[in-house]
Formats: structure tokens, C-alpha cells, sequence
């Protein structure tokens, strides 16, 4: 076969199977995602997959989840999850700012230039949202669970209100710290995300 034609013969099937790749999906978030506390291959994100997979849908879940990542981290590495092509984010990031105190307006401002950054590459988000001890004070977590519903509405991104909903003050589904769940927690925090993906698959 002349050389032309053979070349153009490979790039096709090149292409062809990387038309096959599955699409990516990033959750992208703090020790929450990471699977903090407990076993290799039972975070959320791992869960995710298992339940994709049983649905038949095509994605590829990728784990960007840092332990103690506060919203200033992970817009310092948005590019990092931007550069990974993904057709959504799951954007679960903001408890540590609250547990430690920081500005909401700082908090605010991070995750939307986050969600920006994120729709600009060509990524749908779904955005997750999440409370604080009753220790806070009510004003205090009211603003801060505002800042998830304000941003939600304002980019048209579908919004977990409450990342940890059926998880948090449950038998066996938090780890001792009363802050992550366990593997059993994690499962069913994967089901709620899946729930919410939905309408962007």
C-alpha cells in the first residue's frame, strides 16, 4: 500500500479509538472526595464508578480530591482538572473554609471563579454543597450554605444542597470524627451524586 494512504489509514483508527474513550468525569473536592479515613478503592468517587459502570453508562471517574484543600487551593488547580477534559466536575470544596473560619466573600469568590474556569474549558458542574456545626452559629451557616444556592442559581449548575444528606448523624455512617464518612457512608453519598448527575448524562 502506498505510504499516503497507510498513514491515513492509521490517524483513522487512531481516531476511531479515541472516539471510544469513555468520557471523563472529575470530582473534584477536599478529603470529603478523597476518601479520607478510609480503604483504597472506597471513596465516593470509587463508589461512583461502580454504579456508573452497573447503569451502563460510559464515563471514567477521576478522583481529584486533597485532603484539607480549602476553595483558595483548589482554584490554585483548577487548571490541573481543566487540563484532564472533562464533560462534568463534581465540585465539592468549601468545608474546610467554614471549619476554619475564613471570609465568606472569600469563600464565594473562589468557588465562582472555579465554576468559570470550569464551563469555559467546556465541563458541566455539578455543584456540592455543604453545612457546619451547630457550634458556628445559625447566622453564620445560613450565609454559608447561601453562598452553594446563590452560585447554583447564578450559573444555572444543578446544586447538592447537602453533600452528606442520609450520611451525617447516622450509625455507621461516620467515621469517629463525626466529619467523613465511612466506606458504608461514602456508598451511599455516591448514590446521591449519581441522583443529582442525572440530567447531565
Amino acid at each position: 500500500m502506498p505510504l499516503r494512504p497507510l498513514v491515513l489509514l492509521v490517524c483513522f483508527a487512531i481516531s476511531i479509538s479515541w472516539g471510544q474513550q469513555p468520557a471523563v468525569i472529575v470530582a473534584f473536592g477536599d478529603s470529603l472526595t478523597a476518601g479520607y479515613g478510609v480503604e483504597s478503592g472506597y471513596s465516593y468517587p470509587d463508589f461512583l464508578q461502580k454504579e456508573l459502570d452497573r447503569a451502563g453508562r460510559k464515563y471514567r471517574v477521576m478522583n481529584s480530591g486533597v485532603s484539607g484543600d480549602t476553595t483558595s487551593g483548589g482554584l490554585a488547580r483548577v487548571g490541573m482538572v481543566t487540563a484532564l477534559k472533562p464533560a462534568i466536575v463534581i465540585l465539592e470544596l468549601g468545608g474546610n473554609d467554614g471549619l476554619r473560619g475564613l471570609p465568606l466573600a472569600s469563600t464565594r469568590a473562589n468557588l465562582d471563579q472555579m465554576i468559570v474556569k470550569l464551563q469555559k474549558s467546556g465541563a458541566r458542574v455539578l455543584l456540592a454543597g455543604i453545612t457546619l456545626p451547630p457550634n458556628y452559629g445559625p447566622d453564620y451557616i445560613k450565609k454559608f450554605e447561601g453562598i452553594y444556592k446563590d452560585l447554583a442559581a447564578k450559573h444555572k449548575t444543578p446544586l447538592i444542597p447537602f453533600f452528606l444528606q442520609g450520611v451525617a448523624g447516622v450509625p455507621g455512617m461516620m467515621q469517629g470524627d463525626g466529619i467523613h464518612p465511612t466506606r458504608r457512608g461514602n456508598e451511599v453519598v455516591a448514590k446521591l451524586v449519581l441522583g443529582a448527575l442525572k440530567p447531565l448524562l
